[in-house]
């Protein structure tokens, strides 16, 4: 058929790669290599259009991060979009959208990062809208907007460089942070980021994308759209050590990560509750980049892509067999029914928890003592903790919820079936969830450096966690609360579920105001003043006139007689005056 042509050349040459450019970055990793190559596109007189790339082993360690995740999401969509008529636009869609992530991440021109990163915001668009239904169409519009936002972000920092006679930010960085004038540049960057990277307030639009397939989802939530504001920031690091912009996004992003751990244990819809765990994830990222460990920012960006792809793959295959079902509370016993699928879900939600030895383990923990050995306040710290509590909380509620009882909607027909292609593109995520955090820590930090910290410090990551598992298992355990308390107290569920408003304020607080105005002008205007004075006025008078020309018209011998004594009047009077 014509279609798996497709998907097993993207899947064979993606592949094939991203192993090569592994195997690049480890090279360039021991010998401490940066290739920086410029191409002359055009060269007209004297002006020359240059085309530059920067390969360091960050840059090709994170293509080949991204293509082996976009090969296995390939592979994966071949069964899961089988049915779909138009697969091969989707794959062309997929590659698209990888393609631009390439160019962003090889780029150290703010135009030709522009580029990339306009090319992942409409192509974005084109995979959220991609079922075509009104929710989607909004999705896709809340999406695209709110990424807009920082690629004007971007467009000003463009203008702003023309002060340095290039665009290479690479290198003026280290002028920036001793120019003031020029910070604002760091600024405009730290808010395209932000936007990119949906931190608060630009938070609502990361659920919102959750309209596109299962396996654009799986894609975008772990390696490429998300994590562009992410990567971007990694290559600005040294504008956000020891600056305002530093402790502006330290605050900023542990409140999204608080504050989407806390709604990821409000929502019932599952993928949902893994977008929530992504924009916390993202949180903790952003954090641990602003107080200046930007390696470990990286380390985490890649172990997370690795878990978070693998939870999406999961949840696309059980929603897939409960017959487009996402709500967990028709979900249960599902380990009985889907054994393999539950164990990947398992193994990738323990790692998204810092389960020891596995992905999320050594960059989390590490991260978390990193924390505790900074100086830094106590809010910000409340934060890590607690959001990494919660963290462990919604995963283990999750798991109690599907995994756990029987089939709470034993009417719908449950598919047995594991579909093998899926289980396949599973597999592989499965195994690079379990060696991938291990593998990458001891390649990116080659000597182990010794974290010393008091005995209740170094075990407060651990009962946090436990902690937070406990509370997980009484949340989700309905005997336990048998009066609803979200229910008892609907407000305070709302906000907290609800991501503090922002989907409200993002859409109907936008749009609210200039729609209002536009009913009072359209009312006032179009069919208030000018509609009197305008077309209806002329309608009426011509028809009036219409009425009397038809009176006049009726053979009437008075109306003859009228008219030939006024025609006679007329003539007399020019006579006269004449």
């Amino acid at each position: 058929m014509k279609y798996l042509s497709i998907c097993s050349i993207s899947f064979m040459s993606l592949f094939s790669i991203s192993m090569s450019l592994f195997l690049m970055s480890i090279s360039f990793l021991l010998k401490d290599l940066i290739v920086f190559i410029e191409w002359e596109v055009v060269s007209l007189n004297s002006m020359s259009i240059v085309m530059t790339f920067l390969f360091d082993w960050m840059s090709l360690m994170f293509m080949s991060f991204v293509l082996l995740i976009s090969s296995l999401v390939i592979f994966y969509s071949k069964e899961y979009m089988s049915s779909d008529i138009n697969i091969n636009r989707f794959i062309m869609l997929v590659l698209m959208f990888v393609l631009s992530m390439m160019l962003l991440i090889i780029s150290p021109n703010l135009i030709s990062i522009l580029l990339g990163w306009d090319g992942l915001g409409l192509v974005s668009y084109c995979l959220v809208i991609y079922f075509q239904n009104v929710k989607s169409y909004n999705a896709g519009m809340l999406t695209a907007l709110s990424n807009r936002i920082g690629d004007v972000a971007l467009l000003i920092a463009i203008a702003w460089m023309l002060n340095y006679g290039g665009w290479n930010y690479i290198f003026y960085i280290e002028l920036m942070k001793m120019d003031t004038e020029m910070m604002l540049i760091g600024t405009l960057v730290v808010l395209a980021a932000m936007t990119k990277s949906a931190q608060i307030p630009f938070s609502s639009w990361l659920p919102a994308a959750m309209a596109a397939p299962t396996p654009v989802s799986a894609l975008v939530h772990s390696s490429t759209l998300v994590t562009a504001g992410v990567y971007l920031l990694i290559r600005f690091n040294i504008l956000l050590v020891d600056t305002w912009m530093g402790q502006f996004l330290l605050l900023f992003s542990g409140l999204t990560m608080f504050m989407a751990g806390i709604g990821a244990n409000f929502e019932f819809d599952l993928k949902k509750i893994i977008a929530l765990s992504t924009l916390s994830q993202l949180g903790l990222m952003m954090s641990i980049l602003s107080m200046g460990f930007y390696k470990l920012a990286f380390f985490h960006l890649l172990t997370h892509a690795l878990f978070k792809a693998l939870l999406f793959m999961c949840a696309g295959a059980i929603i897939h067999n409960m017959n487009n079902n996402q709500d967990i509370r028709m979900m249960g016993g599902l380990s009985m029914h889907m054994p393999l699928t539950s164990a990947c879900l398992n193994v990738a939600n323990l790692a998204l928890c810092g389960m020891p030895f596995l992905a999320g383990f050594y960059s989390k923990d590490m991260i978390l003592e990193m924390v505790s050995l900074s100086y830094m306040n106590m809010f910000s710290f409340f934060l890590f903790f607690f959001s990494t509590g919660l963290t462990v909380c919604y995963s283990f509620r999750l798991v109690y919820y599907s995994m756990t009882g029987t089939l709470n909607c034993s009417g719908l027909n449950m598919l047995n079936d594991e579909g093998w292609v899926m289980l396949k593109g599973m597999l592989g995520l499965l195994f690079m969830s379990i060696i991938g955090g291990s593998m990458l820590n001891w390649l990116i930090f080659p000597t182990p450096f010794m974290i010393c910290l008091p005995y209740y410090l170094k075990f407060l990551t651990l009962f946090v966690c436990i902690s937070g598992g406990i509370l997980g298992y009484m949340v989700s355990n309905v005997k336990l609360f048998f009066l609803n308390k979200s229910f008892s107290m609907f407000v305070y569920s709302k906000f907290l579920g609800g991501m503090w408003f922002m989907p409200y304020l993002s859409t109907y607080g936008i749009i609210y105001y200039p729609l209002n105005l536009g009913v009072h002008v359209i009312k006032s205007f179009d069919q208030g003043w000018s509609e009197y004075f305008g077309a209806q006025q002329l309608y009426l008078y011509l028809v009036y006139n219409s009425k009397i020309n038809q009176v006049i018209q009726n053979n009437n011998l008075k109306i003859y007689f009228m008219s030939f004594i006024l025609w006679v009047i007329i003539l007399l009077m020019l006579v006269m005056f004449m």
